[in-house]
């Protein structure tokens, strides 16, 4: 199989998709693609008033389907159709993802798209599987608590890892036996039409899933604020999830989940495995180009192990090279726009003057794309700009530290509490740290998710409120009922 493609002559659905309608796009956002700058596409902007169709559309589905009251094991048997067509179909939804996405088309095929898959599996297996509890009362009664789907759940998805995230949302909700309204980035959406495309084809009724395109301020405000929409679920920046939050409550209260910005520590110690660190380090803050939530952006390494730590980490980011998306060789990503990258670029900048040390990098690659040259800042400290802010790109700071104390306080950020890797071949010191780290997740001996869905992902601090994947999520896409029955 050959993945590389000819990306001027690849068709997409551009367009909205409500029920099993495809409502073709007209003027609007434009876009351009990351590895070349070139114009493509207009990316529409719904409307309150499609939203709100799209909301109809997905409450007249549930009634007619009767989605959330049927067997369980049909939602599980719906779903599992959907992921082998996902699949089946991975090398078209690689194509088009990686067309308008900083998502390299080999590297979805292996990773985005089959776990994806993967993950849909895993809450469909919930179905059947989780339910309510007795509970321990008086012997003169029955107690229990029953769940059931909130209705119709919208969800907002970011650019970074379009399918995946789109996953996130979908699998559980409809698990649970719920309908969704979708609104994908503006600059990466039309991989997520055609994955609920193939939901329709995979069987699930038409309508479970709409998908509406558009940008924030229009059509995910109206996702947030709709009245019949009965819990949210986002993923993005920290600033949005708060213009998220202020929106519901200006029109009503609903449960959400937010998994929002991070600015993650990588803490190693002198006794680790400094080429496995150095190499899980490395990955963390390349993958992507580095555009990612959980990038590990933060090095913090014992003063003894800094000089060969850094060394090996140069080596990786010096081997990188360029390449379009749309050519199956490429591992390193661009950047998802040139606004973004001239953001980086300020921020490095910043730090720069403000006492920073550049070891490499430091400046966008002489390519037709938006590519910006992995970047290894020293000499920083807590008040660098390149410390203090989320930069979503391929840049790294490193700090060093001679004590455990030293270690923790330097890892503590004051806004966000996402993740944190940490390297030592002393287990006892490691859970020990582990229990002092204000993050969500904590990575010893590795840095970045594995294919165990059961493990739930989420911020403290500013990082988010609420879990997605494990039960955690399934169970945050249902509410519960307590019943107490006189006996």
């Amino acid at each position: 199989m050959t993945l590389s493609f000819d990306p001027d002559h690849l068709p997409f659905p551009a367009g909205h998709l409500i029920g099993d309608r495809l409502i073709p796009a007209g003027d609007g956002i434009g876009m351009h693609r990351p590895s070349d700058g070139r114009a493509y596409a207009d990316c529409p902007v719904a409307s309150a008033d499609l939203v709100d169709e799209a909301v109809s559309t997905a409450r007249a589905a549930l009634k007619a389907s009767n989605w959330g009251t049927v067997r369980p094991r049909e939602r599980t048997r719906a779903l599992h159709r959907w992921a082998d067509l996902i699949e089946a179909e991975a090398e078209t939804l690689a194509k088009v993802e990686a067309l308008s996405s900083t998502r390299p088309v080999g590297q979805l095929v292996a990773g985005d798209i089959a776990v994806t898959a993967e993950q849909i599996r895993f809450f469909a297996e919930l179905a059947d599987k989780e339910g309510g509890a007795l509970a321990p009362t008086d012997d003169d009664s029955l107690g229990m608590t029953i769940t059931e789907p909130y209705g119709v759940v919208g969800a907002i998805t970011p650019w970074n890892f379009p399918l995946s995230m789109a996953g996130w949302k979908l699998a559980p909700a409809l698990a649970a036996g719920n309908a969704v309204v979708l609104k994908p980035s503006e600059m990466t959406p039309f991989s997520t039409v055609l994955m609920a495309q193939l939901a329709i084809r995979a069987g699930l009724p038409a309508g479970l899933i709409n998908v509406v395109l558009g940008d924030g301020p229009t059509t995910g405000a109206a996702i947030t604020g709709h009245p019949e929409i009965a819990k949210i679920s986002f993923t993005g920046s920290t600033a949005a999830g708060s213009a998220i939050m202020a929106n519901i409550a200006r029109s009503g209260v609903k449960p959400m989940t937010l998994e929002l910005g991070g600015k993650s520590p990588q803490i190693v110690f002198a006794d680790a495995d400094l080429p496995q660190a150095a190499a899980a380090i490395a990955t963390s803050i390349l993958s992507n180009a580095g555009q990612a939530c959980v990038a590990g952006s933060r090095l913090l390494v014992e003063e003894d192990a800094a000089e060969p730590l850094v060394a090996m980490i140069l080596t990786h980011m010096r081997a990188v090279r360029p390449g379009p998306t749309w050519d199956e060789a490429t591992r390193y990503s661009p950047i998802v726009s040139e606004r973004q990258r001239q953001r980086i670029h300020a921020i490095v900048t910043a730090a720069i003057e403000a006492g920073a040390d550049c070891l490499t990098g430091g400046a966008a690659m002489e390519s037709a794309g938006y590519f910006y040259a992995p970047t290894l800042l020293a000499g920083v400290d807590q008040r660098s700009p390149a410390v203090v802010e989320e930069i979503f790109g391929p840049v790294l700071t490193v700090q060093t530290f001679v004590e455990e104390e030293e270690a923790v306080a330097l890892a503590d950020h004051p806004i966000y509490g996402l993740c944190a890797g940490l390297y030592s071949r002393d287990l006892s010191r490691a859970l020990r740290i582990t229990r002092r780290l204000q993050t969500g997740t904590v990575w010893v001996n590795r840095y970045g998710r594995s294919r165990d869905h059961i493990l739930p992902t989420g911020g403290y601090k500013r990082s988010g409120i609420g879990k997605d994947l494990g039960r955690e999520a399934y169970h945050a896409n249902r509410r519960s009922k307590s019943v107490l029955i006189g006996l």
